[in-house]
């Protein structure tokens, strides 16, 4: 298992000589720096904690060994430096101690965007509708967890089919983040058809729904819950980009045989309509591909829907966000445990088990102080390792009950 990261920390001489400026902002950027590698939010120190750690950084607690009257022979310098190793050991724990108790774990969930709107919205279950034994999406991830792009392929090897995940040479793989973009997407086109559902019900004769979609670049940031700073817009492009050269290749097993289905892109396609006079994008036109639209605008009556809860667009880790989608398929209403070794096998994450296995604790444990939206996460023993734990709680219904909605 990984141990958390050291701080890098000043000798008590250097520190001495600093003004009182200076060590204070000192202290502060040694506290930023814990935070930072140990999943802890950012705490600004006090008064009281800024000068209980100068009091202590500046305290000699090797005044008995009078490492400086000794003899300076090698036996010396060897114990002078042994004394300062221990000294200096001893004080990064002490004040990593002090920095522990002045923060708190870092939350699941980053702040909402300001002036942000609570959104209700349907997710349908991605799915290849036309095709027998169709696969649901939600059971791996069809994205890089990473918030940064990424190339290369993913692939999952599942019970009864074959899934690879292939990014652009050049855009990469669509990250975790990228897939928010595809759920306004969807949700778009499900609203559409339960619109279509509605007026033709009354006897009306609507159209179908176009498979293009045209939302402002400004709609599709507050649906996903981002700010809209410039470098927002500068993403959103990227982004666009990556979703419309990832593609899902299924290759369903059919009595042991292997049987290739198409590659399908997340997006097939997108163009800029309009940019502002700063040229940031205003409104876009995405290609919906063949099949999301069939598999929501379907002619049966019902398509089998499942809802996010509003609050998934605000977990800031891709693990998160992997694992509330995986607790949202499996557990649905009730509860569901997977290995360890299952979750990291869905995931696609490119980090070696031990690391994964070591973020997905540290995961977990932060949930017992800030719950994940709707489930509680528990690791417990197996027979085979450990197990992850995932349980809807009772009451929080919100808007993540998964139902069918009747597109009629």
């Amino acid at each position: 298992m990984k141990r958390p990261k050291k701080l890098k920390m000043m000798s008590r001489e250097d520190f001495a000589a600093l003004s009182l400026h200076e060590k204070n902002a000192y202290l502060q950027e040694l506290a930023r720096q814990y935070a930072e590698v140990n999943d802890r939010d950012v705490a600004e120190l006090d008064k009281d904690s800024l000068s209980r750690l100068r009091r202590y950084y500046s305290r000699r607690v090797w005044a008995d060994l009078k490492l400086g009257e000794m003899d300076d022979d090698a036996i010396s310098q060897s114990l002078r430096r042994l004394g300062e190793a221990i000294r200096n050991d001893s004080l990064r724990q002490d004040v990593e101690a002090v920095l522990k108790q002045e923060s708190v774990p870092k939350r699941i969930l980053r702040p909402a965007p300001a002036e942000d709107a609570q959104l209700t919205f349907f997710v349908p279950t991605v799915y290849d509708a036309p095709i027998k034994d169709d696969v649901n999406l939600m059971d791996v991830a069809p994205f890089s967890l990473s918030k940064r792009a990424t190339s290369g392929v993913i692939r999952y090897e599942l019970k009864d089919s074959l899934i690879t995940i292939e990014g652009g040479a050049e855009s990469g793989l669509a990250t975790v983040f990228d897939y928010d973009i595809f759920l306004n997407m969807v949700t778009h086109l499900a609203d559409e058809v339960q619109r279509y559902r509605r007026e033709e019900k009354k006897g009306l004769r609507p159209s179908l729904p176009p498979k293009t979609y045209r939302p402002t670049a400004s709609h599709i940031l507050k649906f996903c819950r981002r700010s809209d700073g410039g470098k927002s817009y500068e993403d959103l492009e990227a982004a666009l980009d990556r979703l419309a050269n990832t593609t899902i290749k299924v290759i369903n097993l059919s009595q042991g045989r292997r049987r290739q289905v198409d590659s399908r892109p997340l997006i097939s396609g997108y163009r800029v309509v309009s940019r502002t006079g700063a040229n940031r994008i205003e409104l876009v036109e995405i290609t919906i591909p063949d099949w999301v639209y069939l598999s929501v605008v379907n002619d049966v009556k019902t398509v089998p829907l499942l809802t996010l809860h509003e609050d998934y667009f605000l977990i800031s880790s891709g693990l998160g966000r992997f694992i509330y989608r995986l607790a949202r398929k499996a557990a649905g209403k009730g509860e569901a445990t997977y290995s360890l070794r299952e979750v990291y096998k869905r995931s696609g994450s490119s980090q070696d088990f031990r690391k994964f296995a070591y973020d997905l604790r540290q995961f977990v444990s932060r949930t017992q102080a800030f719950p994940m939206p709707d489930y509680n996460l528990a690791l417990q023993d197996g027979k085979e390792g450990p197990i992850l734990h995932m349980q809807r709680r009772n009451g929080d219904e919100g808007t993540a009950l998964q139902i069918e909605a009747e597109l009629q």
